[in-house]
Protein backbone atom coordinates (compact mmCIF):
# COMPACT_ATOMS: atom_id res chain seq x y z
CA UNK A 1 0.00 0.00 0.00
CA UNK A 2 2.77 2.59 1.15
CA UNK A 3 3.72 2.63 -2.89
CA UNK A 4 -0.29 4.15 -3.47
CA UNK A 5 -1.29 6.02 -0.38
CA UNK A 6 0.95 6.79 2.28
CA UNK A 7 0.39 4.83 5.50
CA UNK A 8 -3.01 5.44 7.79
CA UNK A 9 -1.89 7.29 10.79
CA UNK A 10 -3.63 6.23 14.36
CA UNK A 11 -3.64 9.34 16.75
CA UNK A 12 -3.87 7.02 20.21
CA UNK A 13 -2.36 3.84 20.79
CA UNK A 14 -4.17 0.54 20.64
CA UNK A 15 -3.84 -2.07 23.68
CA UNK A 16 -2.72 -5.60 21.55
CA UNK A 17 -2.86 -8.77 23.92
CA UNK A 18 -1.23 -11.71 22.16
CA UNK A 19 -2.69 -15.30 22.89
CA UNK A 20 -2.00 -19.06 22.49
CA UNK A 21 -1.60 -21.86 19.62
CA UNK A 22 -3.06 -21.73 16.39
CA UNK A 23 -4.77 -18.51 17.22
CA UNK A 24 -1.17 -16.89 17.96
CA UNK A 25 -0.14 -18.18 14.45
CA UNK A 26 -3.20 -16.42 12.77
CA UNK A 27 -2.41 -13.29 14.98
CA UNK A 28 1.01 -12.54 14.13
CA UNK A 29 -0.06 -13.54 10.54
CA UNK A 30 -2.67 -10.50 10.16
CA UNK A 31 -0.41 -8.42 12.15
CA UNK A 32 2.23 -8.37 9.43
CA UNK A 33 0.15 -9.03 6.61
CA UNK A 34 -2.63 -6.68 7.15
CA UNK A 35 -2.36 -4.31 9.69
CA UNK A 36 1.68 -2.79 10.00
CA UNK A 37 2.38 -2.09 6.13
CA UNK A 38 -0.88 -0.31 6.25
CA UNK A 39 -0.85 1.85 9.21
CA UNK A 40 1.07 4.11 11.55
CA UNK A 41 -0.10 2.20 14.49
CA UNK A 42 1.15 2.32 17.80
CA UNK A 43 0.86 -1.13 19.55
CA UNK A 44 0.72 -1.22 23.55
CA UNK A 45 1.78 -5.04 23.62
CA UNK A 46 1.07 -7.55 26.41
CA UNK A 47 1.98 -11.35 26.09
CA UNK A 48 -0.93 -13.20 26.88
CA UNK A 49 0.48 -17.14 26.39
CA UNK A 50 -0.20 -19.56 28.95
CA UNK A 51 3.52 -19.66 29.25
CA UNK A 52 3.95 -15.67 30.22
CA UNK A 53 0.81 -15.62 32.18
CA UNK A 54 3.00 -18.52 34.43
CA UNK A 55 5.82 -16.61 34.08
CA UNK A 56 4.32 -12.99 35.66
CA UNK A 57 2.19 -14.59 38.14
CA UNK A 58 -0.30 -13.83 35.71
CA UNK A 59 0.34 -10.37 36.34
CA UNK A 60 0.33 -9.91 32.67
CA UNK A 61 -3.59 -10.43 32.09
CA UNK A 62 -4.21 -7.88 34.75
CA UNK A 63 -1.45 -5.05 33.46
CA UNK A 64 -3.21 -5.77 30.20
CA UNK A 65 -6.38 -4.61 31.71
CA UNK A 66 -5.29 -1.66 33.91
CA UNK A 67 -3.85 -0.60 30.23
CA UNK A 68 -7.00 -0.77 28.60
CA UNK A 69 -8.40 1.46 31.03
CA UNK A 70 -6.00 3.49 29.99
CA UNK A 71 -5.75 3.50 26.38
CA UNK A 72 -9.62 3.07 25.74
CA UNK A 73 -9.11 0.00 23.16
CA UNK A 74 -7.82 -3.30 23.29
CA UNK A 75 -7.56 -6.05 20.21
CA UNK A 76 -7.12 -9.26 21.81
CA UNK A 77 -5.84 -12.90 20.72
CA UNK A 78 -8.04 -16.52 22.08
CA UNK A 79 -6.01 -17.44 24.97
CA UNK A 80 -5.84 -21.00 26.95
CA UNK A 81 -7.85 -21.74 29.90
CA UNK A 82 -5.84 -24.05 32.02
CA UNK A 83 -6.70 -27.30 32.81
CA UNK A 84 -5.38 -30.47 34.57
CA UNK A 85 -4.34 -31.82 31.44
CA UNK A 86 -2.81 -28.74 30.33
CA UNK A 87 -1.16 -28.24 34.25
CA UNK A 88 0.70 -30.84 33.22
CA UNK A 89 1.66 -29.92 29.30
CA UNK A 90 2.79 -26.26 30.34
CA UNK A 91 4.36 -26.96 33.66
CA UNK A 92 2.20 -24.49 35.22
CA UNK A 93 2.78 -23.48 38.86
CA UNK A 94 -1.02 -23.15 39.14
CA UNK A 95 -4.48 -23.66 37.66
CA UNK A 96 -4.73 -20.18 36.20
CA UNK A 97 -8.19 -18.97 35.86
CA UNK A 98 -9.71 -17.18 32.58
CA UNK A 99 -8.05 -14.23 31.19
CA UNK A 100 -10.98 -13.15 29.84
CA UNK A 101 -12.77 -13.25 32.81
CA UNK A 102 -9.85 -11.63 34.62
CA UNK A 103 -9.85 -8.47 31.85
CA UNK A 104 -13.37 -8.67 32.23
CA UNK A 105 -14.19 -8.41 36.02
CA UNK A 106 -11.30 -5.05 36.00
CA UNK A 107 -13.10 -3.49 33.00
CA UNK A 108 -16.40 -4.21 33.38
CA UNK A 109 -19.00 -3.64 30.31
CA UNK A 110 -21.35 -6.49 28.18
CA UNK A 111 -19.64 -8.74 25.65
CA UNK A 112 -21.84 -8.73 22.65
CA UNK A 113 -21.08 -11.19 20.29
CA UNK A 114 -22.64 -10.94 16.65
CA UNK A 115 -21.96 -13.70 13.59
CA UNK A 116 -20.31 -12.26 10.42
CA UNK A 117 -22.93 -13.30 7.80
CA UNK A 118 -21.36 -13.91 4.63
CA UNK A 119 -24.03 -14.32 2.18
CA UNK A 120 -22.40 -17.38 -0.01
CA UNK A 121 -22.16 -19.81 3.22
CA UNK A 122 -25.43 -21.89 4.05
CA UNK A 123 -26.54 -21.30 7.56
CA UNK A 124 -27.62 -23.85 9.80
CA UNK A 125 -30.64 -22.59 10.75
CA UNK A 126 -31.95 -21.63 7.32
CA UNK A 127 -34.23 -19.30 8.31
CA UNK A 128 -32.24 -17.13 10.24
CA UNK A 129 -32.28 -14.05 8.01
CA UNK A 130 -30.93 -11.39 10.38
CA UNK A 131 -27.95 -10.87 12.77
CA UNK A 132 -29.14 -12.16 16.19
CA UNK A 133 -26.75 -10.51 18.76
CA UNK A 134 -25.87 -12.23 22.05
CA UNK A 135 -25.32 -9.86 24.78
CA UNK A 136 -23.22 -11.08 27.48
CA UNK A 137 -23.08 -10.01 31.05
CA UNK A 138 -19.27 -10.03 31.51
CA UNK A 139 -19.12 -9.78 35.29
CA UNK A 140 -19.06 -12.21 38.21
CA UNK A 141 -21.43 -15.42 38.35
CA UNK A 142 -19.84 -18.55 37.58
CA UNK A 143 -16.57 -16.97 36.20
CA UNK A 144 -15.69 -15.48 39.45
CA UNK A 145 -16.95 -18.04 41.69
CA UNK A 146 -15.29 -20.07 44.59
CA UNK A 147 -16.01 -23.71 44.12
CA UNK A 148 -14.60 -26.60 46.33
CA UNK A 149 -14.69 -30.11 46.96
CA UNK A 150 -16.32 -31.46 50.19
CA UNK A 151 -14.09 -34.73 51.63
CA UNK A 152 -16.65 -35.98 53.98
CA UNK A 153 -19.78 -35.39 56.24
CA UNK A 154 -20.34 -31.71 57.10
CA UNK A 155 -22.70 -28.80 57.14
CA UNK A 156 -22.38 -26.22 54.38
CA UNK A 157 -23.30 -22.87 55.24
CA UNK A 158 -22.97 -19.02 53.72
CA UNK A 159 -22.34 -16.34 55.71
CA UNK A 160 -22.30 -12.63 55.41
CA UNK A 161 -20.80 -9.92 57.80
CA UNK A 162 -21.93 -6.41 57.05
CA UNK A 163 -19.65 -4.02 57.66
CA UNK A 164 -22.28 -0.96 57.94
CA UNK A 165 -23.51 -1.52 60.84
CA UNK A 166 -26.60 -0.37 59.03
CA UNK A 167 -28.06 -4.57 58.84
CA UNK A 168 -27.83 -7.55 60.45
CA UNK A 169 -24.80 -10.32 59.75
CA UNK A 170 -26.55 -13.40 58.00
CA UNK A 171 -25.72 -16.78 58.22
CA UNK A 172 -27.69 -19.74 56.51
CA UNK A 173 -27.21 -23.28 55.95
CA UNK A 174 -27.37 -24.24 52.71
CA UNK A 175 -27.17 -27.88 52.79
CA UNK A 176 -25.77 -31.14 54.82
CA UNK A 177 -23.50 -33.69 53.01
CA UNK A 178 -23.19 -37.61 53.84
CA UNK A 179 -19.48 -39.03 54.61
CA UNK A 180 -18.94 -38.94 50.53
CA UNK A 181 -18.97 -35.38 50.31
CA UNK A 182 -19.55 -33.41 47.12
CA UNK A 183 -18.74 -30.05 45.77
CA UNK A 184 -20.17 -26.53 46.20
CA UNK A 185 -19.64 -23.30 44.54
CA UNK A 186 -20.59 -19.50 45.73
CA UNK A 187 -20.71 -17.05 42.91
CA UNK A 188 -22.11 -13.42 42.88
CA UNK A 189 -22.77 -10.53 41.48
CA UNK A 190 -23.15 -6.26 42.04
CA UNK A 191 -25.35 -3.92 41.69
CA UNK A 192 -22.85 -1.47 39.98
CA UNK A 193 -22.08 -4.18 37.14
CA UNK A 194 -26.02 -5.09 36.45
CA UNK A 195 -26.77 -1.96 35.97
CA UNK A 196 -24.04 -1.32 33.98
CA UNK A 197 -24.89 -4.11 31.96
CA UNK A 198 -28.35 -3.36 31.69
CA UNK A 199 -27.09 0.44 30.59
CA UNK A 200 -24.73 -1.08 27.93
CA UNK A 201 -27.71 -3.47 26.50
CA UNK A 202 -30.35 -0.54 26.35
CA UNK A 203 -27.40 1.83 24.64
CA UNK A 204 -26.77 -0.94 22.06
CA UNK A 205 -30.05 -1.41 20.72
CA UNK A 206 -30.86 2.22 20.60
CA UNK A 207 -27.83 2.66 18.56
CA UNK A 208 -28.64 -0.65 16.46
CA UNK A 209 -31.96 -0.02 16.29
CA UNK A 210 -33.24 -3.36 17.53
CA UNK A 211 -35.86 -4.73 19.93
CA UNK A 212 -33.81 -5.92 23.13
CA UNK A 213 -34.76 -9.11 25.08
CA UNK A 214 -33.49 -10.01 28.60
CA UNK A 215 -33.66 -13.83 29.18
CA UNK A 216 -32.91 -15.23 32.89
CA UNK A 217 -34.49 -18.03 34.97
CA UNK A 218 -35.56 -16.06 37.60
CA UNK A 219 -38.48 -18.68 38.73
CA UNK A 220 -35.78 -20.57 40.06
CA UNK A 221 -33.25 -18.26 41.24
CA UNK A 222 -35.89 -15.85 42.86
CA UNK A 223 -33.20 -13.75 44.14
CA UNK A 224 -30.20 -13.87 42.11
CA UNK A 225 -32.38 -13.84 38.74
CA UNK A 226 -34.85 -11.80 40.13
CA UNK A 227 -32.61 -9.08 41.24
CA UNK A 228 -31.62 -8.69 37.71
CA UNK A 229 -34.91 -9.06 35.96
CA UNK A 230 -35.91 -6.09 38.69
CA UNK A 231 -32.87 -3.80 37.88
CA UNK A 232 -33.51 -4.27 33.95
CA UNK A 233 -37.15 -3.40 34.05
CA UNK A 234 -36.19 -0.26 36.16
CA UNK A 235 -34.02 1.29 34.39
CA UNK A 236 -35.80 0.45 31.12
CA UNK A 237 -39.14 2.25 32.72
CA UNK A 238 -36.88 5.16 34.51
CA UNK A 239 -34.68 5.71 31.21
CA UNK A 240 -35.38 4.18 28.28
CA UNK A 241 -38.76 3.62 27.79
CA UNK A 242 -39.87 6.37 25.89
CA UNK A 243 -36.68 6.66 23.48
CA UNK A 244 -37.75 3.42 22.56
CA UNK A 245 -41.41 3.74 21.95
CA UNK A 246 -39.94 6.95 19.63
CA UNK A 247 -38.16 4.25 17.47
CA UNK A 248 -40.69 1.73 17.54
CA UNK A 249 -38.18 -0.77 19.31
CA UNK A 250 -39.68 -2.86 22.27
CA UNK A 251 -38.18 -4.43 25.52
CA UNK A 252 -39.24 -7.47 27.19
CA UNK A 253 -37.98 -9.99 29.64
CA UNK A 254 -38.53 -13.60 28.72
CA UNK A 255 -37.53 -17.24 30.82
CA UNK A 256 -34.16 -18.54 29.27
CA UNK A 257 -35.97 -21.89 28.29
CA UNK A 258 -38.55 -20.04 26.47
CA UNK A 259 -36.51 -17.33 25.29
CA UNK A 260 -34.36 -20.10 23.73
CA UNK A 261 -36.90 -21.88 21.54
CA UNK A 262 -38.63 -18.77 20.55
CA UNK A 263 -34.76 -17.92 19.00
CA UNK A 264 -34.77 -21.20 17.27
CA UNK A 265 -38.07 -20.41 15.41
CA UNK A 266 -37.60 -17.06 14.80
CA UNK A 267 -35.79 -15.13 11.89
CA UNK A 268 -33.20 -13.44 14.00
CA UNK A 269 -33.38 -9.62 14.58
CA UNK A 270 -32.60 -8.75 17.96
CA UNK A 271 -30.53 -8.31 20.87
CA UNK A 272 -30.46 -10.78 23.26
CA UNK A 273 -29.07 -10.28 27.08
CA UNK A 274 -27.53 -12.95 29.09
CA UNK A 275 -26.09 -13.56 32.42
CA UNK A 276 -22.38 -14.23 31.91
CA UNK A 277 -22.59 -18.31 31.56
CA UNK A 278 -25.89 -18.08 29.40
CA UNK A 279 -24.28 -15.85 27.21
CA UNK A 280 -21.20 -18.35 26.88
CA UNK A 281 -23.49 -20.78 25.77
CA UNK A 282 -25.94 -19.42 23.53
CA UNK A 283 -23.56 -17.06 21.27
CA UNK A 284 -21.71 -20.70 20.47
CA UNK A 285 -25.46 -21.54 19.44
CA UNK A 286 -25.96 -18.57 17.69
CA UNK A 287 -23.06 -18.50 16.11
CA UNK A 288 -23.04 -22.15 14.48
CA UNK A 289 -26.26 -21.45 13.66
CA UNK A 290 -25.13 -18.70 10.94
CA UNK A 291 -22.56 -21.02 10.10
CA UNK A 292 -19.14 -21.25 11.43
CA UNK A 293 -17.64 -20.26 15.17
CA UNK A 294 -14.76 -18.94 13.04
CA UNK A 295 -17.59 -16.46 11.87
CA UNK A 296 -18.28 -14.46 14.98
CA UNK A 297 -17.04 -10.98 16.66
CA UNK A 298 -16.74 -10.29 20.54
CA UNK A 299 -17.12 -7.20 21.68
CA UNK A 300 -16.88 -6.13 25.19
CA UNK A 301 -18.05 -2.66 25.73
CA UNK A 302 -19.20 -0.17 28.63
CA UNK A 303 -22.00 1.64 28.84
CA UNK A 304 -20.70 4.75 28.41
CA UNK A 305 -19.02 3.43 25.51
CA UNK A 306 -15.19 4.42 26.29
CA UNK A 307 -13.97 1.32 27.03
CA UNK A 308 -13.84 -1.22 24.37
CA UNK A 309 -12.11 -4.64 23.82
CA UNK A 310 -12.52 -6.97 21.20
CA UNK A 311 -11.12 -10.73 20.28
CA UNK A 312 -12.46 -13.66 18.11
CA UNK A 313 -15.04 -15.39 19.43
CA UNK A 314 -13.55 -18.88 19.37
CA UNK A 315 -10.77 -20.51 20.91
CA UNK A 316 -6.91 -21.42 20.16
CA UNK A 317 -7.60 -24.12 17.99
CA UNK A 318 -5.35 -26.53 19.17
CA UNK A 319 -6.05 -29.09 16.78
CA UNK A 320 -4.71 -27.28 13.81
CA UNK A 321 -1.97 -25.94 15.77
CA UNK A 322 -1.02 -29.72 16.23
CA UNK A 323 -0.83 -30.09 12.88
CA UNK A 324 1.73 -26.79 12.46
CA UNK A 325 4.21 -27.72 14.87
CA UNK A 326 4.17 -31.32 12.30
CA UNK A 327 5.24 -29.00 9.44
CA UNK A 328 1.67 -30.09 8.08
CA UNK A 329 -0.72 -27.92 6.04
CA UNK A 330 -3.65 -26.24 8.21
CA UNK A 331 -6.27 -24.52 6.40
CA UNK A 332 -7.96 -22.08 9.83
CA UNK A 333 -10.44 -19.69 9.37
CA UNK A 334 -8.73 -16.25 10.60
CA UNK A 335 -11.62 -14.25 9.56
CA UNK A 336 -12.99 -13.63 13.24
CA UNK A 337 -9.57 -13.03 14.54
CA UNK A 338 -9.40 -10.00 11.64
CA UNK A 339 -12.59 -8.50 12.96
CA UNK A 340 -10.73 -8.72 16.12
CA UNK A 341 -8.50 -6.09 14.59
CA UNK A 342 -10.44 -4.41 12.39
CA UNK A 343 -13.09 -3.55 15.41
CA UNK A 344 -10.67 -2.45 17.26
CA UNK A 345 -9.42 -0.28 14.37
CA UNK A 346 -12.46 1.37 13.78
CA UNK A 347 -13.42 2.03 17.58
CA UNK A 348 -9.76 3.88 18.08
CA UNK A 349 -10.86 5.72 14.74
CA UNK A 350 -14.34 6.85 15.94
CA UNK A 351 -13.22 7.94 19.68
CA UNK A 352 -10.27 9.91 17.80
CA UNK A 353 -12.28 11.12 15.47
CA UNK A 354 -10.02 9.73 12.15
CA UNK A 355 -12.34 9.07 9.60
CA UNK A 356 -9.58 7.87 7.58
CA UNK A 357 -8.68 5.13 10.54
CA UNK A 358 -12.48 3.69 10.39
CA UNK A 359 -12.44 3.72 6.59
CA UNK A 360 -9.50 1.37 6.75
CA UNK A 361 -11.18 -0.87 9.59
CA UNK A 362 -14.27 -1.07 7.07
CA UNK A 363 -12.61 -1.75 3.90
CA UNK A 364 -10.39 -4.56 5.91
CA UNK A 365 -13.61 -6.46 6.54
CA UNK A 366 -15.38 -5.77 3.26
CA UNK A 367 -12.26 -6.85 1.82
CA UNK A 368 -12.39 -10.06 4.09
CA UNK A 369 -15.95 -11.03 3.09
CA UNK A 370 -15.47 -10.37 -1.12
CA UNK A 371 -12.87 -12.54 -0.38
CA UNK A 372 -15.30 -15.33 -0.14
CA UNK A 373 -18.33 -14.23 -1.19
CA UNK A 374 -16.44 -12.31 -4.62
CA UNK A 375 -13.26 -14.13 -5.08
CA UNK A 376 -15.19 -17.37 -3.88
CA UNK A 377 -11.39 -18.41 -1.53
CA UNK A 378 -11.74 -19.65 1.73
CA UNK A 379 -10.51 -22.10 4.40
CA UNK A 380 -11.55 -26.07 4.82
CA UNK A 381 -14.31 -25.07 7.15
CA UNK A 382 -16.37 -22.77 4.88
CA UNK A 383 -16.04 -24.91 2.17
CA UNK A 384 -17.30 -27.78 3.94
CA UNK A 385 -20.24 -26.20 4.35
CA UNK A 386 -20.71 -25.73 0.73
CA UNK A 387 -20.82 -29.28 0.03
CA UNK A 388 -17.08 -29.48 -1.08
CA UNK A 389 -14.39 -31.94 -0.18
CA UNK A 390 -11.88 -31.70 -3.02
CA UNK A 391 -8.59 -29.84 -1.67
CA UNK A 392 -9.19 -27.37 -4.84
CA UNK A 393 -11.67 -25.79 -3.34
CA UNK A 394 -10.05 -24.35 -0.28
CA UNK A 395 -6.92 -22.76 0.69
CA UNK A 396 -4.47 -22.98 3.36
CA UNK A 397 -4.02 -20.27 6.65
CA UNK A 398 -1.60 -18.11 5.14
CA UNK A 399 -2.91 -18.64 1.55
CA UNK A 400 -6.85 -17.31 2.84
CA UNK A 401 -4.43 -14.15 4.82
CA UNK A 402 -2.48 -13.27 1.48
CA UNK A 403 -6.05 -13.16 -0.44
CA UNK A 404 -7.79 -11.20 1.65
CA UNK A 405 -4.33 -8.90 1.45
CA UNK A 406 -4.68 -8.84 -2.13
CA UNK A 407 -8.47 -7.76 -2.33
CA UNK A 408 -7.65 -5.32 0.17
CA UNK A 409 -4.92 -3.57 -2.30
CA UNK A 410 -7.82 -3.60 -4.90
CA UNK A 411 -9.55 -1.52 -2.37
CA UNK A 412 -7.41 1.17 -1.69
CA UNK A 413 -6.14 0.88 -5.44
CA UNK A 414 -9.30 2.01 -6.28
CA UNK A 415 -9.44 5.06 -3.89
CA UNK A 416 -6.09 6.22 -4.24
CA UNK A 417 -7.17 6.17 -7.86
CA UNK A 418 -10.84 8.16 -6.76
CA UNK A 419 -8.71 10.59 -4.73
CA UNK A 420 -6.17 11.48 -7.66
CA UNK A 421 -8.99 12.23 -10.48
CA UNK A 422 -10.32 14.59 -7.60
CA UNK A 423 -7.56 16.13 -7.64
CA UNK A 424 -7.62 16.68 -10.85
CA UNK A 425 -10.27 18.19 -11.12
Amino acid sequence: MSTLISKVKVKNPIVEMDGDEQARVMWHLIKQKLILPYMDINLKYFDLSIQNRDLTEDKITTDSALATLKYQVAIKCATITPDEARMKEFHLKKMWKSPNGTIRNILGGTVFREPIVIPKIPRLIKHWEYPIIIGRHAFGDQYKAVDLKIPHEGALKICYEDESNNHESVEKKVFTYSNRGGVAMIMYNTTDSIEDFAKASFELALKRKLPLFFATKNTILKKYDGYFKDIFQKIFEKQYEERFKSLGLTYEHRLIDDMVAQMLKSRGGFILALKNYDGDVQSDIVAQGFGSLGLMTSVLLTPDGKIFESEAAHGTVTRHYRKHQRGEETSTNSIASIFAWSRGIIQRGTLDNSPDVVKFGQWLERSTIDTVQIDNIMTKDLALLLGKTDRKSYVTTEEFIEAVKKRLNKELQKFSTLQHTKAKL
